[in-house]
């Protein structure tokens, strides 16, 4: 398929999930109140979703690699879809609950294989373009996904919020399904199942003991011995699900590295200047919404620039600079009580986190061989998912002490990224490594049609 199709499709998963995110934290008062749900159930509606997605990801990238990032795209986006309608008509809060673990299984085939098509399809040093593109696209789904949910929940119910998912999941995903597609060449790797297993063990303990209130220290003991169990496997078994290729490169292990503390550092952040606008200053959730936009304008605008930062400051420059200037967001939201100031905070952590996206994430999926790109999707998409939840519950266990004790420590943590974007490439213009199946050189495996309007005759593959 062309690669402005598959570009479509890989932006389309991406903002369905960053979408659904959104609106389901607008939905979750009215879905508490008319299923008679306590606040336990209600907030495992969202941990379920999270410990699913967050513990499969890495295998969700490999069956990508072995099986075709466009078929695990399809299954997913299909799966995601059809878990959302079920939870629109679902008759409790337990079935709720088993639905989003469901939805989380989907998810995580999904959320790897739209980066995955992306590396596939364009050339390595034309992949900053796309990746801004859906960057961008993610930052207008958070944006407007608290606008979006509290006009369906109140216009239609909390259940019209999951039924938003399903004529996306149909449009790109059934294509994807249905077009014949090549299996990947060559000798398939094995799976790893035992290394999978443990993977998940770990971090599903992590983050349900992050996410716990209070923070699980069994959960936290449990997921450092099955950790350390993992790595023994993996350095013994012929055949790691965490490749060397990928987990053995200084440039992706610090990009993977700034995207957990960046990302921690900015939901910690909005978490606290969530309690600061509404509880302090007394303030609506619309009109602290309002006060947040600065965020996802510079977000959206910030992600269309970096393509040309990268070309001119390379991936260790502008990331850098991108989390240095998060880091001071944090510190100016920190002493922030006008409206001008929140507003200049938001636009910090905005341009911060937008161009941390792109740059961070360019340097994972472009420096990881094409037979394993799911797996660096994967482990880009397990950042994401750690972080915040890492830097919530340091923001929970802070907020005793004072919100401005709390945002100080979150600038600390923002600033880690600072040494980690150092080890990054300085330049924008490597080579990729030799056997990558550069898209210059060699065609898809999945797809043999020439991609027209492609800027030269290359093969493509396509998420539909």
């Amino acid at each position: 398929m062309n690669r402005r199709w598959t570009l479509a499709s890989s932006v389309a998963g991406a903002v369905v999930v960053a979408l659904d995110g959104t609106v389901l934290t607008v939905a979750q008062p009215r879905l508490q109140r008319e299923l008679g749900a306590s606040l336990a159930e209600v907030q495992w509606t969202s941990t379920a979703y999270l410990v699913a997605v967050a513990s499969l990801l890495v295998f969700a990238g490999r069956l990508g690699d072995r099986y075709g990032q466009r078929r695990v795209f399809a299954l997913g986006l299909l799966g995601f879809g059809a878990a959302s309608a079920g939870i629109g008509i679902a008759p409790g809060v337990s079935w709720v609950i088993g639905l989003r673990a469901l939805q989380g299984v989907f998810g995580a085939l999904l959320q790897p294989a739209t980066l995955g098509v992306l590396r596939a399809a364009f050339p390595p040093d034309r992949l900053a373009t796309p990746l801004a593109v859906r960057t961008a696209a993610i930052g207008l789904a958070a944006a407007a996904g608290p606008l979006v949910g509290g006009a369906l929940v109140s216009a239609l119910g909390w259940r019209a919020v999951f039924f938003v998912n399903v004529l996306p999941a149909l449009a790109f995903g059934l294509p994807a399904l249905l077009r014949p597609q090549r299996t990947p060449a060559g000798p398939r790797t094995p799976l790893d199942v035992p290394g999978a297993v443990l993977l998940a063990v770990t971090l599903s303990c992590l983050v349900h003991a992050v996410t716990a209130r209070p923070v699980s220290g069994a959960g936290l003991a449990v997921a450092a011995v099955t950790a350390a169990v993992l790595v023994r496997h993996e350095r013994r078994t012929t055949s790691p699900l965490l490749s060397p290729a990928v987990v053995g490169s200084r440039a992706i292990g610090a990009a993977l590295g700034v995207l957990v503390v960046v990302s921690a550092a900015l939901f910690g952040a909005l978490f606290v200047a969530t309690y600061v606008l509404q509880r302090r200053l007394g303030l609506d959730p619309l009109h602290s919404a309002l006060r947040s936009l600065p965020l996802a304008v510079l977000m959206v605008a910030s992600a269309a620039l970096c393509p040309v930062l990268l070309r001119r400051f390379g991936a260790r420059g502008t990331t850098t600079t991108a989390t240095v200037l998060l880091a001071l967001g944090v510190l100016v939201l920190s002493g922030a009580t006008s409206a001008p100031a929140f507003g200049c905070a938001f636009a910090l952590l905005g341009a911060g986190f937008g161009t941390v996206m792109v740059a961070a994430t360019q340097v994972v999926v472009r420096r990881a061989e094409v037979a394993v790109a799911g797996v660096a999707g994967g482990l880009q998409q397990t950042a994401l998912n750690v972080g915040p939840a890492v830097g919530v519950a340091t923001a929970s266990a802070l907020m005793s002490t004072g919100t401005g004790t709390a945002l100080l420590a979150l600038a600390a943590v923002a600033a880690l990224g600072v040494p980690l974007a150092r080890a990054l490439p300085r330049t924008d213009t490597a080579a990729p490594p030799p056997g990558t199946g550069d898209a210059h050189a060699l065609p898809d495996p999945e797809d043999e049609h020439t991609a027209p309007g492609a800027g030269g005759k290359r093969t493509a593959s396509g998420a539909g």
